[in-house]
């Protein structure tokens, strides 16, 4: 029984002192992240680079304005003026400094929640919009179920916690992913500081970003902190290295600048550039010209994406045109566009143009001529009949 007993200690010893193997060399370089979740995704087709807890839902604070910002640009009319809600401005937290009877632009509310993360911003915003701040919640949750936001609830314009607000780090991902497509979104959260003006009467003022990664690691350039004492730090950051994109976010995490940092360390170093080679689109259908059929043509022969080991193949395109296109029309003219997906979410989109010129067939109006007067004397008929 001591020799089995010496040969089962020796057996183990022997085991744990057997080299690392091939499968854990693979994993040493993955950070170790003191985020409760986290992903970090390419910005262009959104495969997942790095997870943590990916899908599960978190409150996520501050960052919840992403959407609120989205929304606040994709409404249209960024220079009109008019007069803050003076109940909206009545919020605990972040502020851009708003005041009662202060005169402000929708452009320079979007300032003021991305950069300072004026929760008064986020109220007054919801209110323009939409009248209250339970409306624009609905919009909120809309504009999510329309991204394919499985795990996300909006409850607040701001991120100040409602019952069942919270969302989960992968689709806080691909919010991201959405706002940075719009270009005025990407633009003032990628500065460290901007002017803008507000008041009564509005004068200029500088607004400062709490987003301390722009300054901290090279080629960042957005997103959105957040933080409340239940969601902890929350950090949505994006970063672009010779071509490639990749979107981070941790939510949850007491060390977020630097986790965000490692994980861009990691992710760099398993993504490349991969070039998206355009397929050959057959002719679009036109109406009002000789021919039946016009050429297209693209302004490019690929398209570079960030990916990590993607097959190109399960990247699938849509033509987007109308039914017909109607002469006439010149060699040049943008007539379409191209619509990459990769698992039913839009990578990117180019124009289609026409590659040669159509003239307008006279023939074929003379023949919409005679139609329409055949068709308005059996009219006629029917009328006195």
């Amino acid at each position: 029984m001591k020799k089995i007993i010496s040969f089962i200690a020796a057996a183990v010893m022997i085991v744990n002192a057997q080299p690392m193997s091939a499968l854990d060399a693979q994993c040493s370089d993955i950070p170790q992240i003191s985020a409760k979740a986290a992903v970090l995704i390419s910005a262009d087709t959104g495969e997942i680079v790095f997870e943590k807890n990916s899908d599960e839902k978190l409150p996520m604070a501050s960052t919840t304005k992403i959407m609120t910002t989205l929304l606040c640009l994709e409404s249209g009319n960024l220079d009109e003026e008019f007069v803050v809600d003076s109940e909206a401005i009545k919020v605990e937290g972040s502020s851009m400094g708003l005041q009662e009877g202060d005169i402000v632009t929708k452009y320079a509310l979007c300032c003021g929640m991305l950069l300072p993360s004026g929760n008064d911003a986020a109220n007054v915003t919801a209110i323009k919009l939409a009248g209250s701040m339970e409306a624009f919640a609905d919009l909120m949750n809309e504009r999510a179920c329309e991204m394919g936001l499985s795990r996300t609830f909006f409850v607040t314009p701001s991120g100040l916690e409602g019952d069942g607000h919270g969302s989960s780090a992968y689709d806080m991902a691909i919010l991201a992913r959405e706002a940075l497509r719009n270009p005025v979104f990407r633009e003032i959260c990628s500065q460290s500081s901007i002017q803008t003006e507000f008041g009564n009467p509005p004068y200029k003022r500088w607004l400062k970003n709490t987003n301390k990664l722009l300054n901290m690691y090279d080629g960042v350039y957005g997103v959105k902190t957040g933080f409340t004492d239940e969601a902890g730090r929350c950090l949505v950051s994006a970063c672009e290295r010779n071509g490639e994109n990749l979107i981070c976010v941790t939510l949850n995490d007491r060390n977020d600048w630097a986790d965000h940092s490692a994980l861009y360390d990691y992710g760099f170093e398993k993504v490349s550039c991969v070039d998206l080679e355009i397929p050959e689109i057959p002719p679009l259908d036109i109406a009002g010209s000789v021919s039946e059929k016009l050429s297209v043509t693209v302004g490019e022969s690929s398209i570079p994406l960030t990916s990590c080991g993607l097959d190109l193949d399960e990247i699938e395109y849509t033509v987007i045109s109308a039914p017909f296109v109607y002469a006439p029309v010149c060699e040049g003219d943008e007539i379409g566009s191209l619509r990459f997906c990769f698992k039913g979410r839009e990578v990117c989109s180019i124009p289609l143009f026409a590659a040669e010129n159509a003239d307008f067939s006279h023939k074929s109006e003379d023949n919409k001529s005679k139609n329409k007067f055949v068709e308005f004397i059996k009219r006629l008929g029917k009328v006195f009949s």
